[in-house]
């Protein structure tokens, strides 16, 4: 019998340890987890909901949401897309539903729906589940297969050895993957909200605005915003924190940040709706009059910090003032003095180089009998169900290509 032993007991490991079980019985298949508790990345996605992957069927179009592996995960999200995934939940009793942003939840909004699935479903095609067992060191052996070392000192041989750790926040994989040979790119957040220490933001919490164009050197993300009680957030600051994810570490999370509130108007339609408010409202309070979908608020705070006085009209708006208030739509300047997680979730760029895989299996190109699936290589989604959906298709196909079987549609 072929012993596989898979290390991580997140989403990418157990999806592995089903796809093996159920693909070869003469395979004994065995999920070794760290901590005491499986699947804790699942349980507190999607705020405890749990978004299983996203509406976006086309498979080139779903990989430009991945900042890293876009180009590798092509192939695979052919062969194991997100119709795919929701088929797969589906058939085993799992019904979800689709939210207008494309997102897809269990209808139940409870992750404790999807881990009740996955470990059901492990147990009933024979995976043997272990929990509080970390694995410290595992070498090649001359004979064939791996021998893995437990924190503990147990000692255990496998046939086939697939890592699925998780992100490289944690050494343990990364350093697993480069003892058998692998270069490891460094890991760095992606994903996280901004910390911006300007009282004047922070005095509008909850605020959120539908559409703005962030922009830090070269980088540009369009989106909604969502102002926090100490900084910004939304899906416009989570797509420029994953694109930038090295370049906003390099600057130690300590950059200018400048936004444009109003990127669907260019300054001269400013200018001309500035000339229409004078002659048909030119008695109205300036910081009493938004323009398009600005919070009255956050266009007050606007107005103000373009020098322009609560009490002055439209018709007694200079034309400096108009200058200013233009700069301020179009280019506020806001100082970033750090970041945080996004709720309490964790992803990381970085993890097993790309290159040293063969993404039409999951194998190691360095190592035989070597495989990968998950954030512990060096892909990583934008929020949104982006993240599972490389777990769910990597997992797939690296454990029927561990079970010895040709991986291909479900």
């Amino acid at each position: 019998m072929t012993e596989i032993v898979i290390v991580g007991g997140g989403a990418a490991g157990f999806f592995s340890a089903i796809a093996a079980a159920r693909a070869n019985e003469n395979c004994r298949v065995s999920v070794f987890e760290r901590s005491s508790q499986f699947l804790s990345k699942v349980r507190i996605s999607g705020g405890g909901r749990c978004n299983v992957t996203h509406a976006l069927f086309d498979p080139r179009m779903f990989t430009t949401r991945y900042p890293r592996g876009e180009r590798e995960l092509i192939s695979p999200f052919h062969r194991f897309s997100a119709d795919d995934t929701i088929a797969w939940f589906e058939a085993r009793g799992v019904r979800l539903k689709r939210e207008e942003d494309g997102r897809i939840f269990p209808v139940t909004d409870s992750s404790e729906t999807v881990i009740d699935c996955l470990i059901k479903e492990a147990k009933a095609a024979g995976v043997r589940l272990f929990t509080r067992k970390g694995i410290e060191g595992a070498r090649v052996r001359t004979q064939g297969g791996f021998e893995l070392k437990f924190i503990d000192g147990e000692l255990l041989l496998c046939d086939r050895l697939l890592l699925a750790t998780g992100g490289c926040r944690s050494i343990g994989g990364a350093e697993l993957a480069r003892s058998l040979g692998h270069m490891i790119e460094a890991p760095v957040p992606s994903l996280f909200s901004l910390h911006v220490p300007a009282p004047w933001p922070r005095s509008l919490p909850g605020i959120s605005v539908s559409d703005v164009l962030l922009s830090v050197e070269q980088l540009r993300e369009r989106g909604a915003l969502l102002i926090t009680h100490n900084g910004i957030s939304g899906p416009a600051v989570l797509r420029l924190s994953a694109w930038g994810a090295r370049i906003l570490h390099e600057k130690s999370y300590r950059f200018t940040l400048r936004v444009n509130w109003v990127p669907h108007l260019n300054e001269a339609d400013l200018r001309n709706e500035f000339q229409s408010r004078r002659e048909k409202e030119p008695t109205r309070r300036i910081n009493n009059s938004p323009i398009g979908a600005i919070p009255a608020r956050l266009w007050e705070n606007l107005v103000s910090n373009a020098g322009i006085s609560p009490k002055t009209i439209w018709t007694t708006l200079t034309r400096d003032g108009i200058n200013e208030l233009i700069r301020q739509l179009r280019a506020t300047e806001l100082e970033v003095d750090g970041k945080s997680l996004n709720k309490e979730e964790f992803v990381t760029c970085g993890g097993v180089r790309l290159r040293e895989i063969n993404f039409k299996t999951m194998e190691s190109r360095v190592t035989p009998n070597l495989y990968f699936a998950g954030e512990l290589l060096d892909i990583d989604g934008i929020t949104g169900g982006f993240n599972f959906q490389a777990a769910w298709t990597t997992g797939w196909i690296a454990g029927h290509a561990a079970a010895g079987v040709e991986p291909g549609k479900p």
